[in-house]
């Protein structure tokens, strides 16, 4: 968002500068600002308009920077009262939480339907171009719900998708990466700061994990307990579910005073968080697409229109950056590295046989 208001407050300096007789250039004007060229008003039209005089031109470039300088007053303005709003605590309601549980529990069976329906198993081979596209090395991420979020009462849930290939990829080596939790702070850093195995069985783990964003003015620390689900569908096919059944904020992380808040409590950043990754062995490689979800609090209305795009952004970033870097670490990880995971991989036919009936979500 930075970013964005130097853009305007650039902005506003090029409409200062544009069209200015201060630099011409082969009959044009250039703005050093921007390095665009501008047809000169004296000399020729500007396309679909008549000639300008220097007046009017004067005057629609200042009604121009009047315009960027108000747009970006008033992004300044949003900004901060979208951070007064969410410094103020946000504990989950019971409302909130069963929206969330319905909504999960409709994903499970639109799964089932799509299989018992013969749909292809990947979200990928749905569309020509998206395979195409996957295939050349492409990170595609697309909502799975409306622009990526749906309203709740008292929150939000935000649904999105996304999918990469993985050359050379097999799936002893991806799940030798994904079951590497005590590895996850270096391959998913900055974000991941601390990870841990705290249990292994046959198909599931549990892992805890804490990880941290800052966002404009905002620091977000979070710690989750979560639980993993492994399910092969044949040699080649499988799926794996990740959720958080935990999720604590964690207060003025690491700096003095640090304080580890009750579940469900705080400002309410996360509540609730799932995954759903679905993997191929073919071509040469491994697909990889993971459906991610979160329960988060909800954006006043009159200033939806402006964050949450920048939400849409934040949420968009951090799948094409998680998949980006799961991929390095499969190719990056050596021949016979599922022996580095901290869950050890467990013979392939054994986890057929469990899951001989293709398991359930």
């Amino acid at each position: 968002m930075f970013r964005e208001l130097r853009s305007t407050i650039g902005t506003v300096w090029c409409s200062l500068t544009h069209e200015s007789l201060m630099w011409p250039v082969h009959g044009q004007y250039q703005c050093r600002t921007c390095g665009r060229r501008y047809p000169a008003f004296a000399d020729a039209p500007i396309a679909g308009r008549p000639k300008e005089t220097a007046s009017s031109v004067v005057s629609r470039l200042l009604a121009r920077a009047s315009g960027a300088l108000i747009r970006a007053a008033i992004t300044a303005f949003v900004l901060t009262a979208f951070v007064a709003r969410i410094a103020d605590s946000a504990e989950l309601q019971p409302a909130t939480l069963n929206a969330w549980n319905a909504y999960v529990s409709d994903t499970g069976s639109h799964i089932q339907q799509r299989a018992a329906r013969g749909l292809p198993f990947l979200w990928v081979d749905e569309s020509p171009d998206r395979a195409a596209r996957v295939r050349r090395g492409d990170v595609v991420v697309a909502p799975v719900v409306g622009h990526g979020t749906e309203g709740v009462p008292h929150g939000l849930i935000h649904d999105w998708i996304g999918a990469i290939f993985i050359p050379g990829g097999t799936v002893e080596s991806l799940w030798a990466v994904v079951h590497d939790y005590d590895d996850y702070r270096q391959m998913y850093q900055p974000v991941v700061t601390s990870s841990r195995t705290l249990a292994c069985a046959d198909n599931s783990q549990e892992f805890q994990m804490i990880w941290q964003r800052k966002v404009l003015f905002v620091s977000a620390a979070m710690q989750g307990h979560y639980q993993a689900h492994d399910v092969m569908l044949d040699a080649h096919r499988g799926y794996s579910i990740a959720e958080a059944v935990e999720v604590r904020e964690i207060e003025a992380y690491r700096q003095p005073g640090e304080r580890l808040l009750p579940p469900d409590a705080g400002n309410g950043f996360i509540w609730r968080i799932r995954s759903v990754a679905r993997y191929e062995e073919r071509d040469g490689g491994v697909y990889l697409e993971v459906e991610a979800f979160a329960l988060t609090r909800d954006i006043p209305a009159s200033l939806a229109w402006m964050v949450k795009p920048v939400v849409n952004h934040l949420s968009v970033n951090s799948l094409t950056t998680t998949l980006r870097q799961t991929r390095d670490a499969v190719i990056a990880s050596p021949s016979g590295s599922q022996a580095l995971a901290s869950c050890p991989i467990h013979a392939r036919g054994a986890a057929l046989i469990a899951n001989a009936d293709g398991g359930h979500l």
